[in-house]
């Protein structure tokens, strides 16, 4: 990468480099809602920025990664994947944005341990294993007694994907720009946020080894007006009225797939929340889990005569305290 194509997150997500977790989350969901695809059909200059906002916000919203990029700049993906260390080895307070590739840092590491630092040449070599991380790397430094093999960056490519409730729920097929290539992704239904889908060979290609990683997407689920997760589940509020709390009701409730009749049972509360079973989020094997319905009491705010006079007689009659409970109530 050179120094030109270094990207500042902080300034794409427009906050401070002090800014606090919930700052990032605030500032990546106002962009990420702003430039959304689904929101910009058609505009190729809000594609590009969805995907550097999702690009940051998935750096600078891991501590770790954070930190590495804080430290290292453009090249914090080496070092966060066990490039040479700063301990004992002399790179406290290094600026790694004065190289313009890697190769060339590699050089100039080399030259600060006395190899290969006066001619400029490649004089690092490298090995590869295999385990059940998969496939890795390691550079080795100089053939003296005092070498070791340091393990160069996994080629895999992390990126965050914003989808909508509907989306998620049904499953979905996006395109992605990576480099000059577009590759079509299938979402499986049931994703969620912080669901990792891999994608097998469109991550970075290794500089040594030329071969290719992975690309991992992290879901990340816009608001939605109506649904909301407690948990597995999902939570909804539905109004009903005050006749329909005292006596009961056969309500119509919206779900993720359609509409369904739900029974009221007679004296229930404004918040009390009753349970639709096996209308929530799917997960990828087909199960679901509940909708909690909230019940939400809620008044006529402009009456008919008729109404204001039921009303009227209903409070003649009625012998029901609703205070009851708090009227001995003292500090």
């Amino acid at each position: 990468m050179a120094a030109t194509d270094f990207k500042d997150y902080y300034e794409i997500l427009g906050v401070s480099k002090t800014a606090t977790p919930e700052e990032i989350k605030r500032a990546y969901r106002k962009l990420a809602r702003k430039y959304h695809p689904d929101l910009n059909p058609d505009d190729e200059q809000a594609e590009a920025r969805f995907k550097e906002i999702n690009e940051a916000h998935e750096v600078l919203s891991d501590p770790e990664k954070r930190q590495k990029y804080d430290q290292f700049g453009q090249y914090w993906k080496q070092a966060a994947a066990g490039a040479p260390p700063t301990s004992g080895a002399g790179f406290e307070g290094m600026d790694f944005g004065q190289y313009g590739s890697f190769d060339e840092f590699i050089n100039e590491l080399l030259g600060r341990f006395g190899r290969g630092g006066s001619t400029g040449r490649r004089v690092y070599t490298y090995r590869t294993t295999t385990g059940p991380e998969g496939f890795r790397e390691y550079v080795e430094f100089g053939d003296d007694p005092f070498s070791r093999f340091v393990e160069m960056p996994a080629q895999d490519t992390e990126a965050a994907i914003a989808l909508t409730f509907s989306e998620a729920f049904h499953g979905t097929q996006k395109r992605l720009q990576i480099g000059d290539e577009t590759v079509t992704v299938r979402i499986p239904p049931g994703a969620k946020s912080g669901s990792r889908i891999r994608v097998k060979g469109k991550g970075q290609i290794s500089p040594f080894s030329q071969q290719r990683g992975d690309l991992y997407l992290t879901i990340e689920l816009l608001p939605h007006p109506f649904y909301r997760f407690e948990g597995n589940h999902l939570i909804c509020e539905i109004p009903i009225s005050p006749e329909e709390a005292v006596l009961g009701a056969q309500i119509e409730v919206p779900t993720p797939d359609g509409k369904v009749t739900m029974t009221v049972p007679p004296g229930v509360d404004s918040g009390q929340t009753l349970r639709l079973r096996g209308k929530g989020w799917r997960d990828p094997k087909g199960n679901r889990t509940d909708l909690l319905v909230r019940l939400k009491i809620v008044t006529p705010k402009d009456p008919s005569a008729q109404e204001k006079e039921c009303y009227e007689k209903l409070r003649q009659v009625s012998s029901f305290n609703p205070r009851k409970a708090v009227a001995e109530v003292r500090l």
